[in-house]
């Protein structure tokens, strides 16, 4: 099977490249990047050394993406993936909404041109901040979790967030624009009878991610905490008990290979939320007591006024994708976590070509 993977010179389209090459199935890859990206050339050469194809072309352009080769499947791996995106003045609000709603877009009118599947890696920030600020939540081991015989609201447990959580506004415009590029892939698979699939992930980390503390937090701080950079505890209260779940996308190949070859599917069964779950949380301050143990201690600052759309706990219940698919994680946090730490000794400047 060919396959076409946007933004493939990222983290995680470059994981999910090499993961693809290496698997059984005899899959022929190739992809496209703008190279906007900090650190996203880096990835080109041992790409193309595995023999796949990597294009220049950007997402926004639809010539473009018009240019490249017909392929059986797209698996989208391309977004401006910062929820501050649009509002922080690091990008305008209109080319937030052109990469990541606009380019969506022009793939989806490739994939009815060439007669194309879809996959939209999507994100856990679909779903609505004022619900997830409202969650009854208690402090357990330095961390936030879910307190025990709280009422909760559809679509929520102790196992995570569900897919029937609401995703009503707001959401941010980072969210909007994914929420919005569900909507439409979703659209376009039923008035042209393409298979489409919608994967909301968690925290995706591993060695080569950009660490950035709006998109990459477990990169940038074990970066961090290895180069003795300044760190703080953000918002609720300076205590770093914030908490997030955390997937390495090469995770998500099996799910992906079962994917392309589905039969149809009702459209309620091609959403799913694809986390490392409640086991794989951690909190900002348990990756302190991580970072601590491997590099030494190290002090850390604190600043309780938050930032615009930070939320205490985000964790994806993963269980429809089990259920369905026979999906789990399978790389440990702590395999995870070592990965980075070895990939950060290995390159001293990491946080300077991320941030750069």
């Amino acid at each position: 099977m060919k396959i076409l993977i946007s933004g493939i010179c990222g983290f995680v389209g470059s994981t999910l490249a090499r993961t693809l090459v290496g698997s059984s199935r005899g899959h022929e890859v190739l992809g496209f990047d703008n190279f906007i990206r900090p650190g996203s050339e880096t990835n080109r050469a041992r790409l193309q050394g595995l023999g796949v194809k990597v294009f220049h072309a950007d997402l926004r352009a639809a010539s473009d993406v018009d240019a490249l080769p017909a392929a059986d499947f797209v698996v989208d791996a391309a977004a401006n993936p910062s929820v501050l995106a649009g509002v922080d003045g690091t990008v305008s609000s209109r080319q937030l909404l052109e990469h990541n709603l606009g380019g969506t877009v022009n793939l989806l009118e490739y994939c009815r041109r060439h007669r194309a599947g879809f996959v939209l890696l999507s994100t856990s920030r679909v779903y609505s901040i004022p619900a997830l600020a409202a969650l009854p939540l208690a402090t357990h081991d330095r961390a936030y979790r879910p307190a025990a015989g709280a009422a909760f609201p559809p679509g929520f447990s102790s196992a995570g967030i569900a897919e029937g959580f609401s995703t009503r506004a707001p959401v941010s415009l980072y969210g909007a624009t994914k929420l919005a590029s569900e909507a439409l892939a979703l659209e376009y698979g039923e008035a042209f009878g393409l298979p489409v699939f919608i994967n909301r992930c968690g925290v995706l980390a591993g060695a080569g991610q950009f660490g950035r503390p709006d998109q990459g937090i477990f990169s940038y701080w074990i970066n961090s905490w290895l180069r003795r950079r300044p760190l703080r505890y953000l918002g609720f209260g300076g205590e770093g008990h914030q908490t997030r779940d955390c997937l390495h996308p090469a995770d998500l190949v099996p799910l992906l290979e079962q994917q392309f070859a589905a039969p149809s599917l009702a459209i309620d069964d091609r959403v799913v939320n694809l986390g490392g779950g409640t086991a794989s949380a951690r909190s900002l301050r348990q990756l302190s007591d991580w970072c601590a143990g491997r590099f030494g201690p190290q002090a850390v600052g604190a600043d309780p006024q938050s930032r615009p759309y930070d939320l205490p706990w985000i964790v994806l219940d993963h269980a429809k994708a089990t259920r369905l698919w026979d999906w789990r994680p399978q790389t440990a946090v702590p395999a995870i976590l070592d990965e980075i730490a070895i990939h950060a000794a290995v390159h001293p400047d990491w946080l300077d070509i991320s941030a750069s």
